[in-house]
């Protein structure tokens, strides 16, 4: 039961990151990113919480169409970490993504995110 309750936590995090009025607030983007937080993205780009904020709070991302999430799944590999996996299409572009996530002070925290490209 505990580990689910790991898992819908870090799942409605990975999902409000995706909502286009989240990625539009630098404020609620923050609360979710560890401040270690880095990516490497599908288009093979690092990130890191600076300049993810950057593009997101811009308004420059094409946040503004919801993105469709399926297959997602979670699993705890290790106590306050849960990794999620699931595809997204957006822009008629499909990615196989992937998430950690980690148990801090203030809540559960996105650690690591990669974007792989999907055929």
């Amino acid at each position: 039961m505990r580990r689910a309750l790991r898992c819908r936590a870090a799942i409605e995090g990975e999902l409000r990151l995706l909502d286009p009025e989240v990625r539009a607030s630098p404020d609620l983007v923050t609360r979710l990113l560890d401040p270690g937080f880095t990516e490497i993205g599908a288009s093979g780009r690092r990130w890191d919480a600076a300049s993810i904020l950057t593009v997101t709070g811009s308004g420059s991302v094409s946040s503004q169409r919801p993105v469709e999430v399926g297959a997602m799944s979670g699993s705890v590999p290790a106590p306050g970490v849960v990794h999620l996996t699931y595809r997204t299409e957006h822009d008629g572009r499909s990615v196989w993504r992937s998430s950690l996530w980690r148990r801090t002070e203030s809540g559960w925290r996105l650690y690591f995110h990669q974007g792989t490209p999907a055929d």
